[in-house]
């Protein structure tokens, strides 16, 4: 194992340095906002922003990565990452927040699609599932951390951005230094959403909806914990618990949908998602640790079912269109995440803060329903015939490149 990670070893701390930033600005960021009394709907658009942003990076990323080259390219967008963040803490305004978080999303975009088609050329046929695993780990740990720093940080001084400029500054020396060799261009992204609906429509609306709950709940749920008086501690626990709970309950999940038609998986995940949220606006008292459990739950329904949705299309597809189908979808997603943080800014600025379980309960229930409607018009393919669950990187740090690395992507191309 060891003779497997070494030649990686500066792409991972990379990756580390670079996921623990991103997950301090990203909760950082709204609780600030919410400190300084700005509206739902400004802090929205901040989530907005950074998610078209990002859309389009993982679009344009391959053409300028194929001209400025991988450690050039990577360095210049983990400089803009610092600057991003340094002017947040310079001009604190909306629009400019705004603006400079639209910026870290492309950044950010870059700077993953580099790392990740990096270590897919690093890895082998018989190291590629292991690696892509330890890259899942490092990933969530690095996000975690990044989270949980933020009461050290304390939001309402400017320490916070300089830690997260340091964070990403740290992140380009592993691979400036490394003598790695660069690899091959990037795959370029097409979006064939005809195609990708006739292919599977109950998958179009799974990684649609999933990205409307991935953006409203990450973008608003720092918000909603500072309305309702959570210390910065406890909003990085509501956070961490999401995760914890996508962590714990994806691979269980991603089994059952072996066994069964895994749209009916997806009815139970949005169902459960449809309860948890119904449960917080008319049963959870008050309780920290019971709002932290529907946190859990909201969180192990949130992010399988993007994985389940990625699974399912490619159950349908051409073992050769692995790449091309789940790359697709991952845009889609990207579009399902810009308007979720808007739609929990309207309701929340409607309904008070606990808007958000509204806008994430009638996520969950239009999953479940399309998911179930779909069940009704299309076989299912037989058990047999259909590629094992695999779990991937939460899908908001993860780009079309990330496809590559995939264990599917290997056997699929060879018509396993």
């Amino acid at each position: 194992m060891r003779a497997d990670i070494l030649p990686i070893v500066s792409l991972l701390l990379s990756t580390f340095f670079l996921m623990a930033g991103a997950g301090l600005q990203g909760i950082l960021l709204p609780v600030r906002a919410a400190i300084e009394g700005w509206s739902p709907y400004e802090i929205g658009l901040m989530g907005t922003g950074y998610a078209v942003l990002f859309t389009i990076g993982c679009v344009v990323m391959p053409a300028i990565v194929r001209s400025a080259g991988h450690v050039r390219t990577f360095s210049s967008l983990a400089a803009l990452l610092a600057i991003s963040v340094l002017l947040n803490g310079l001009i604190v305004h909306p629009v400019a927040w705004i603006l400079a978080r639209g910026l870290a999303g492309f950044a950010l975009a870059g700077a993953y699609m580099v790392i990740e088609s990096w270590l897919n050329e690093r890895v082998t046929n018989e190291t590629r599932g292991r690696i892509f695993s330890l890259y899942m780990v490092i990933s969530m740990a690095a996000m975690i951390g990044g989270q949980f720093a933020m009461p050290i940080a304390r939001p309402e001084l400017a320490a916070g951005f300089m830690i997260c400029a340091i964070l990403y500054a740290l992140a380009v020396i592993p691979t400036a230094l490394s003598r790695a060799e660069s690899p091959k261009p990037l795959t370029q992204v097409r979006l064939d959403l005809a195609a990708i609906y006739r292919n599977s429509p109950a998958a179009v609306m799974g990684v649609f909806a999933s990205g409307i709950l991935s953006g409203a709940w990450t973008n608003m749920a720092p918000v909603f914990g500072q309305k309702i008086g959570l210390s910065t501690a406890e909003i990085s626990t509501l956070l961490v618990s999401t995760m914890a709970g996508g962590a714990v309950l994806q691979v269980p999940l991603g089994r059952l949908s072996d066994r069964i038609d895994r749209r009916a998986v997806m009815v139970l995940a949005g169902m459960i998602g449809m309860g948890a949220a119904a449960f917080a606006l008319i049963g959870w008292s008050g309780n920290t640790l019971g709002l932290f459990a529907i946190a859990f739950v909201i969180g192990g329904v949130i992010y399988p079912a993007y994985s389940l949705a990625v699974a399912h299309a490619n159950d349908f597809a051409e073992p050769a269109d692995f790449v091309k189908i789940s790359g697709g979808l991952l845009i889609l997603y990207g579009f399902g995440t810009m308007g979720g943080p808007m739609l929990a800014a309207w309701l929340m600025e409607r309904g008070g803060p606990t808007g958000i379980f509204v806008a994430t309960g009638g996520a969950h229930l239009a999953l479940a329903a399309y998911a179930a409607y779909r069940m009704a018009r299309r076989q299912a393919v037989p058990a047999e015939d259909r590629d094992d669950f695999q779990s991937v990187p939460f899908a908001r740090t993860q780009t079309p490149a990330s496809f590559e690395l995939d264990p599917r992507a290997e056997a699929n191309a060879a018509g396993e």
